[in-house]
């Protein structure tokens, strides 16, 4: 039988960090490709426990069905942290607790965009995003990095030449993959040009709370006062990725149809999951459990940076310092093949992420690639990059 797929997913291909992963899987290959938590960084023993707790006490509630918005506690719980800690959330705003972050880029493409409609990303951007965004035949355009953020100039002249811009997105701290955090001078600029030019923004923000140096920066959605930010948060980073919970603050009439779609898509997020948070960000120790967060991604990052100076940089290979997050970008000198130096690290036992994995169109030239520190052991990152440094000296 000839299987003939839909138009939309006809030129989707696999992800390209998922197809890593198979040679990631081999346990003597040191993994520099995941963007995994920690393993230490997991609350197992409060997790187990509250879980008991709810198996035992209210166990019907936590099987049953639940409500396509979230559960009301967790929704309460999360609407007052992100009040009162970043000032995100006004009386024309909504929000809902969602299987994931990825399913937020998802609804709202299915909400706001029909085939042919341009949005805006970043330039690299993750690319789970991305693949929800093309999922839907948008058209996509990318916007230059800075070190602080978007150019502005290229932002504007896109919101000016493309046609049928939908909205923005933008990974606002610690930008995956490149770390990048945008200052508040252009957090202000990009607001500013999408009020101009009548364009939402969605901020995806999943690394915030993963600071471990230098000042936070204010949310987008913390100075929204026209209706225009659409918030995505996320579970996956801070208490587990296995449990599948994110939300989205944005305008009542954005996040009743994103509601809609929600239905159509997998009726609600799990529900004992989201009592499991409910739980521990209420009765256990929550800022608490975030700071510890912090120290332990604050030590492997510095430890990565440590053997990057020691490695690569003697072998002419840059990066950009990072203030959080999981992720470093790496930069080979002009005129080194950089798919084939991944290959070859791949063939020593050393998986790092291509750069062209991550842009709007994969067939551009890309001299980056890109290492995760959370996931492996202080040895195997050692290694790692010391065969990485190793193969860089032999191609130089």
């Amino acid at each position: 039988m000839e299987y003939i797929v839909s138009d939309r997913v006809s030129t989707l291909k696999p992800s390209a960090i998922r197809e890593i992963f198979k040679y990631a899987a081999d346990p003597t290959v040191v993994s520099l490709s995941a963007g995994n938590p920690a393993p230490e960084a997991f609350p197992t023993e409060a997790i187990a426990d509250i879980s008991d707790r709810i198996l035992r006490e209210n166990p019907i509630a936590a099987l049953q069905y639940g409500f396509t918005e979230g559960y009301p506690p967790l929704r309460e719980a999360v609407g007052d942290f992100m009040k009162n800690e970043y000032n995100v959330g006004r009386d024309f705003d909504d929000l809902i607790i969602t299987s994931g972050a990825q399913q937020v880029m998802d609804l709202l493409t299915k909400s706001m965009v029909n085939e042919g409609d341009t949005v805006i990303c970043e330039a690299p951007s993750f690319i789970g995003s991305l693949n929800s965004f093309r999922s839907y035949n948008a058209r996509l355009c990318g916007i230059p990095l800075e070190s602080d953020g978007m150019n502005l100039e290229a932002l504007e002249n896109a919101l000016r030449n493309e046609k049928n811009v939908r909205f923005i997105y933008m990974i606002s701290n610690f930008q995956n993959p490149s770390g990048v955090t945008t200052s508040l001078e252009k957090r202000r600029a990009i607001y500013e040009l999408a009020k101009k030019y009548g364009v939402l923004i969605l901020e995806d923000n999943p690394y915030g709370e993963l600071r471990i140096s230098g000042e936070n920066v204010p949310p987008v959605k913390s100075f929204d006062e026209d209706g225009i930010v659409v918030y995505a948060g996320s579970f996956s980073k801070i208490l587990s990725p296995g449990m599948r919970l994110g939300y989205v603050i944005a305008p009542k009439p954005v996040v009743q149809k994103m509601v809609v779609c929600k239905q159509g898509e997998d009726v609600h997020t799990n529900v004992w999951a989201q009592m499991v948070a409910h739980k521990f960000m209420t009765e256990y120790d929550f800022k608490g459990h975030l700071e510890k967060l912090r120290e332990i991604y604050k030590k492997k990052a510095s430890f990565c940076m440590e053997l990057l100076d020691k490695y690569l940089v003697p072998n002419k290979i840059s990066y950009q310092k990072i203030e959080g997050g999981l992720f470093i970008w790496c930069r080979l000198p002009d005129g080194v093949d950089m798919p084939d130096f991944c290959k070859q690290a791949v063939l020593r036992k050393v998986c790092v992420v291509p750069g062209n994995a991550f842009l709007t169109d994969e067939s551009e030239q890309c001299s980056s690639f890109r290492i995760n520190f959370s996931t492996p052991t202080d040895e195997q990152l050692e290694k790692g990059i010391r065969i990485l440094g190793e193969l860089a000296k032999e191609i130089l």
